[in-house]
C-alpha cells in the first residue's frame, strides 16, 4: 500500500473532523456568536449543503484536470476556509466559510478516491478505499472529541485552528508524496453524458432517498447531542467529548460489522441497521433524562448507523455501476442531503419549544421512513429481476413449434 494512500487518509481525517466537530462545540459557539442553538446548528447544514452541491459538480468539473494539482488546490482552499472560520467576526462570515470549506471537501473526496484507486493494483482497491474511509472513522473517534475538548477549554475557535494545522500537514504530504497521475484517456476516459443516464433509473433515486433518510435520522439527533446530554440528561459539558468518542467507537464497530455482512446480505443489512436506528432513537427520546441511558444509546446509535453505511454505499454502486464517477458523487451528495435536512428539521422541532428530546423523535420518524424506502426498493428489485427472467426465458419466434 503506497504511503500516498495513507496521506489521503490523513487528509480525510482533517476533512471529517471539520465536518462533524461542530456538534461538540455548538453551545460555546452559540454563546460567543450570540445566536440560538438551532441557528448554530444551521452551520452543520451549511457544510452539508456545500457537500451536496460540490460532490457532483466538482466530480464532473475535474474529470479532465490533473488530479494531483486538483487535490493540492482543494486542500489549500479547505485549509483557508478553516482559517476564515477561526477568525470570523460574525455569524454570516462563519456560515460562508463553512460552505466554501464544504465545496472543497466534496471535491477532494471525489478526486482523492480516484487517485487512491489509481495508485494500487486492482485487487487492492477496496483496501485503498478502506484507508480513506478509515480517516473518517478516526475523525469521529478522536478528531471530533478532541475538537469538543479544545472548544470547551480553549474556545471554539481553537478547534478551527487545529483543523487548519492538520490541513497544512496533509497538504505538505500530498505535495511531497502523491505522484502525478494521468487523466484517463481513450476507452477509459469518463464521459459525463453517458454517466448522466443513471438518473433515468428509479432504483438510483430509491437508493438516494434511502441514504438521505438514514443520514437525516442520525444527524437530526447527532447535531444536537451536546445540549441533549447537558440540558436533558444532566451531564456536565466535560462529558460531551467522551460521549462523542463513544459514538465514533460505535461507528467503527458498525463499519466493521457492516463491511463483513453487507456483501452477502445487502437488503438484510439495510433493514436491520435502519430498523435498529429507529428503535435506538425512539428509546433515546423516551429515556433521555437518564444519563446512563443517554450515553449507552449514543454508542448504540453509532453502531446501528454505521452498520448500514457499507450496504448503502454498495447498493448505490450496484444500481449505478455503469457510471462510477457519478455513483460516488451521488452517494456523497445523498448522505449530505440527509445531513442537511436532519439538523434543519431538528432545529425546527427545538424552535417549536418541543424540547431537545424532539430531535430524537424526529430522527426516529426519518429512520422509519428509511425502512419503508428500503422495502419499496426491495420490491422494485424483485419485480425487475422477475421481468428480466421472463424476458430471457420467453421463446423467440424461431423457437416456436411449427405445425
Amino acid at each position: 500500500m503506497p504511503l500516498a494512500v495513507y496521506i489521503l487518509g490523513l487528509s480525510v481525517f482533517a476533512l471529517g473532523t471539520s465536518e462533524f466537530m461542530l456538534s461538540g462545540i455548538l453551545q460555546p459557539l452559540a454563546r460567543d456568536m450570540d445566536v440560538t442553538i438551532p441557528q448554530a446548528g444551521l452551520l452543520i447544514s451549511a457544510f452539508a449543503v456545500g457537500m451536496v452541491v460540490g460532490a457532483p459538480v466538482l466530480a464532473a468539473a475535474t474529470l479532465r484536470l490533473p488530479r494531483r494539482t486538483t487535490l493540492i488546490a482543494l486542500l489549500a482552499v479547505f485549509g483557508l476556509g478553516q482559517v476564515a472560520g477561526a477568525v470570523a467576526p460574525t455569524y454570516a462570515v462563519l456560515f460562508v466559510s463553512r460552505v466554501v470549506s464544504a465545496l472543497a471537501c466534496a471535491g477532494f473526496w471525489a478526486v482523492g478516491a480516484a487517485v487512491a484507486v489509481s495508485l494500487v493494483a486492482s485487487n487492492q482497491r477496496a483496501r485503498a478505499m478502506a484507508v480513506m474511509v478509515g480517516g473518517l472513522s478516526i475523525a469521529n473517534i478522536a478528531g471530533v472529541p478532541a475538537g469538543a475538548f479544545l472548544g470547551q477549554h480553549a474556545g471554539w475557535r481553537a478547534a478551527f485552528w487545529a483543523v487548519a494545522a492538520l490541513s497544512a500537514v496533509a497538504l505538505v504530504g500530498v505535495v511531497a508524496l502523491v505522484p502525478r497521475t494521468a487523466v484517463p484517456t481513450g476507452d477509459d476516459r469518463p464521459q459525463l453524458r453517458k454517466e448522466l443516464r443513471i438518473y433515468k433509473d428509479k432504483q438510483v433515486w430509491l437508493a438516494l432517498v434511502t441514504i438521505a433518510l438514514n443520514a437525516g435520522a442520525v444527524f437530526a439527533l447527532f447535531s444536537y447531542l451536546s445540549p441533549l446530554l447537558t440540558d436533558v440528561a444532566g451531564l456536565d459539558e466535560s462529558w460531551v467529548p467522551t460521549v462523542l468518542g463513544l459514538f465514533g467507537l460505535g461507528g467503527l464497530i458498525g463499519t466493521t460489522i457492516g463491511g463483513r455482512i453487507a456483501d452477502a446480505h445487502l437488503f438484510g443489512t439495510m433493514y436491520g441497521g435502519i430498523a435498529a436506528s429507529t428503535v435506538v432513537l425512539a428509546l433515546l427520546a423516551l429515556l433521555a433524562e437518564s444519563p446512563v441511558a443517554a450515553v449507552a444509546l449514543s454508542l448504540m446509535l453509532g453502531v446501528s448507523a454505521f452498520t448500514t453505511a457499507p450496504a448503502l454505499n454498495a447498493r448505490m454502486f450496484n444500481v449505478a455501476g455503469a457510471a462510477p464517477t457519478l455513483a460516488g458523487a451521488t452517494t456523497t451528495a445523498s448522505f449530505n442531503i440527509g445531513n442537511t435536512v436532519g439538523p434543519w428539521l431538528g432545529g425546527l422541532a427545538i424552535s417549536a419549544h418541543w424540547g431537545y428530546q424532539s430531535v430524537a423523535w424526529t430522527g426516529a420518524v426519518l429512520a422509519a421512513l428509511g425502512v419503508a424506502a428500503t422495502a419499496v426498493a426491495s420490491v422494485v428489485q424483485r419485480r425487475s429481476a422477475a421481468s428480466r427472467v421472463v424476458a430471457t426465458s420467453s421463446p423467440s419466434k424461431a423457437d416456436q413449434p411449427v405445425g
